[in-house]
């Protein structure tokens, strides 16, 4: 079933149970969230290269080099994304230095500003860590570029008293042509784009992942789309487990975007109409209801796979004893094997710690460290066969850790709402905070104008100042180690 609307149901399952601070996390459960963001982290501290700040797309749980050929050095801007937000968040928690962290940011910021190949301000999916390259003949990615963007923009407002973070992060958000990836439809973006063959043939029409992404097309201070294209969606309606929800598909749909957007307090403005076709939004709601799901799910699995649990549970695209699966739909998936994702309930911790900790603490004292080491939690792991991957990926490490300190702190939430072009959009589409009509609204308008008006006045100052600094991605670095990366000799506070 499909309903046609901007966004998702609020399901009255899903407001049962409040959102959970921090202040309410026993000591236990801080102490267990602190030892997986650490351990997350590290993958983010070890898996970027030096001289372009690119982070590794997936790397082996041991941290030894990778021996396949194919995956070997390739990196991905997504991970990179989710690692520049990493640094911000071990600053603000003094795992490692403010400057260490900032001197990590700008080496990707100038990388991304000057030397990255790409389209329109678009970037490659995945490139070569080293040197930048394109690799795997991938896209020009719309979704994977937009999750750059959340890095770069939360490190704008992290190291806001950097001028060259601030100048350089401006600069790779205002060069992107969101217009350009509409391919003349303006309202819907493309999925992305190839030399070879042009835009792909997917377009971003069905709820997903890609809330951000309209975000910041929407909020775009150069390139920007029309605010009607947050009603261009198709919402695809699940139900399970006495949960009803708009997304199906892999539970990181739900995750990813609110990494970075806190959507805990926005509802559409009451003036906007709706009816069944068309229902209000809550975005944070659903999410919950999704994630319950997928516990439900668990329960219903349980008859078939050992393992599966009320607190062992969690399926998204992951890796697979028979490969990659972007898996998750709800039953009948032929796919599901019995394999669990630990991602999938860390990625919620923010949504739903009540049932994420227990899940988190409960798999970790069932295969301790058969399925946790170095970087945290496997990929995924198969308790009815015992198979384990050797693999972390970074995208997951990423939504693991964000999610967590949103839990904790709420300060990425917070960084990245302090960016006046999502503040812009998100009035501009119809979401205020709490349901105070066209009055709140029109507060949220302006005050994100003033924003809107001052950044501006800095974007007119840099366009007359110096040349960005150059990025250097052949030369090799004296002191780096043999993994070459120069600053794994420092060691992240907390950690052995």
């Amino acid at each position: 079933m499909f309903l046609t609307c901007s966004a998702a149901i609020r399901t009255p399952a899903a407001d049962r149970i409040p959102f959970k601070s921090s202040s309410h996390l026993s000591k236990i459960d801080v102490d267990l969230l602190d030892d997986i963001s650490r351990r997350s982290f590290r993958y983010f501290w070890e898996q970027t290269d030096p001289r372009t700040g690119l982070v590794l797309d997936r790397a082996r749980t041991d941290g030894k080099e990778e021996d396949d050929p194919a995956h070997r050095n390739v990196a991905s801007i997504a991970a990179t994304g989710f690692g520049l937000t990493a640094y911000c968040i071990a600053a603000d928690h003094r795992w490692i230095s403010r400057e260490v962290a900032r001197e990590r940011i700008r080496t990707a910021l100038r990388f991304f500003a000057n030397g990255a190949p790409g389209q329109h301000g678009w970037f490659y999916h995945f490139m070569d860590a080293t040197t930048g390259k394109r690799r795997w003949k991938s896209e020009v990615s719309s979704i994977d570029t937009a999750l750059l963007l959340a890095g770069v923009l939360t490190a704008r407002q992290a190291f806001k008293e950097d001028p060259e973070i601030e100048r350089l992060a401006t600069a790779i958000y205002d060069r992107v042509n969101f217009i350009w990836m509409t391919d003349r439809d303006q309202t819907v973006l493309r999925h992305g784009w190839k030399p070879e063959t042009g835009f792909l043939p997917y377009w971003w029409d069905t709820y997903s992942e890609h809330v951000i992404l309209y975000l910041l097309a929407i909020g775009s201070p150069t390139h920007p789309i029309p605010p009607v294209a947050w009603n261009s969606w198709r919402l695809p309606l699940e139900q399970f487990g006495g949960y009803t929800y708009i997304g199906g598909g892999p539970l990181f749909i739900q995750q990813y975007s609110q990494a970075w957007v806190d959507l805990r307090d926005y509802v559409p403005e009451e003036s906007q109409e709706f009816d069944a076709v068309r229902p209000p939004v809550n975005y944070f709601a659903n999410a919950v209801a999704a994630t319950r799901a997928q516990q439900a799910l668990g329960v219903e699995l349980s008859r078939r796979f050992r393992g599966f649990s009320a607190r062992v549970w969690g399926i998204t695209a992951s890796d697979s004893a028979n490969g990659y699966i972007a898996w998750g739909d709800l039953p009948p998936d032929p796919r599901i094997d019995g394999t669990v994702v630990p991602s999938a309930a860390a990625g919620s911790l923010m949504f739903t710690p009540d049932i994420s900790i227990p899940a988190l603490r409960t798999m970790l004292l069932h295969y301790g460290k058969t399925i946790y080491g170095r970087y945290g939690f496997a990929d995924a792991f198969n308790p009815t066969t015992g198979w384990v991957s050797k693999y972390v990926i970074g995208i997951d490490a990423g939504i693991t850790l964000l999610s967590a300190e949103n839990q904790r702190t709420g300060m990425v939430w917070r960084w990245f709402l302090e960016n006046p072009e999502v503040n812009w959009a998100l009035g501009l589409v119809g979401l205020v905070r709490n349901p105070v009509g066209r009055v709140g609204r029109d507060a949220n308008l302006g005050q994100a104008q003033k924003h809107r008006a001052a950044s501006q006045t800095k974007r007119n100052s840099a366009s007359n100042s110096e040349l960005l600094p150059q990025v250097r991605v052949a030369s090799s670095d004296a002191s780096a180690t043999a993994n070459g990366n120069p600053l794994t000799s420092i060691t992240i506070s907390g950690l052995p």
